[in-house]
């Protein structure tokens, strides 16, 4: 039986033995052997220091770009959707954003102020914390070129604020100080029309609609794109579209995701990501690289 209880002195909701598959865009997952959904950046920060030194901590959002094996973690989750998820309008065009925001909702609220160069936020399906981590985009955008600073957290529960150009940051790769995790991070935006940008949003989203299997359980794009090519064109050309094993399958829509048609487990997606791989190499002498993130252990 699942047990979930409040911790004291912290204020959030700690879950041992938590299922994966309930907070995974792909709904597969070995349990967490701890969950902590905190109550707020505080009462994160105090949680955290109260953890063995050595303890493997798992950042966890929606739960899309990522897959968690069959035999799940052996570590403590720390879910950021739904708790750490505040916004605030700053002077000079700027927003502060905590990392369990989603991005979507990132994208709507800069709109509704006013504030342009997030629309393409609205097209990623994570959160912010996870966006930093891989300088998440789609749309022509990246995370990063907005970010001015950035509040981190480490293991012993110290917060600090550190500039953007103390991070290397590339396509989907983003390197930060061992140790440290994001809490939230101040965006630059430039001033926009309301409405125009509110419009601008819908139709990002109609687009991602039409293009992607936004209706099936997936964690968005699989593969990174080689240099000048793009891993969806591979896949499709390798003739790879539909390929299934278990209850995973390369969509149909879509070549560089993959989807779970309702009995999938983590196995049958990662030996399809396997597989992917292979063939595309075979055919046309690349070898794909995931952007999922890959963790846990096999059942």
């Amino acid at each position: 039986m699942m047990a979930a209880q409040a911790l004291q002195p912290w204020h959030g909701e700690l879950r041992e033995q938590e299922p994966m598959a309930r907070h995974t865009s792909w709904r597969v997952g070995g349990p967490a052997r701890r969950y902590y959904r905190p109550a707020s950046l505080d009462d994160l920060a105090g949680f955290v220091a109260s953890l063995p030194a050595q303890e493997p901590l798992y950042w966890v959002g929606l739960g899309s770009n990522l897959l968690v094996r069959d035999g799940g973690l052996d570590g403590t989750v720390i879910a950021t959707s739904g708790a750490l998820d505040g916004m605030e309008p700053l002077e000079d065009n700027r927003v502060l954003v905590e990392s369990g925001a989603s991005c979507a909702k990132v994208a709507r609220f800069c709109a509704r102020e006013g504030l342009a160069g997030a629309e393409f936020l609205c097209g990623i399906p994570g959160t912010m914390g996870g966006a930093l981590a891989m300088n998440a985009g789609c749309f022509g955008g990246e995370t990063w070129p907005l970010v001015r600073r950035v509040e981190m957290l480490d293991h012993q529960g110290e917060r600090r604020w550190r500039n953007a150009d103390e991070f290397e940051v590339g396509y989907r790769h983003v390197v930060r100080p061992e140790g440290e995790w994001f809490l939230r991070a101040e965006l630059q935006l430039h001033p926009g029309e309301a409405d125009a940008l509110l419009q601008a949003n819908r139709s990002l989203l109609e687009r991602r609609g039409e293009s992607q299997p936004t209706r099936q359980p997936n964690a968005g794009s699989v593969f990174r794109n080689p240099p000048g090519d793009y891993a969806a064109r591979l896949i499709e050309n390798a003739g790879l579209k539909g390929r299934r094993i278990g209850g995973a399958e390369v969509s149909h829509k879509h070549a560089n995701f993959i989807v779970n048609l309702g009995q999938a487990t983590a196995a049958d997606i990662e030996a399809l990501i396997v597989l992917v791989q292979a063939e595309v190499a075979r055919i046309h002498g690349v070898r794909l690289q995931t952007e999922v993130c890959i963790v846990g252990e096999v059942a």
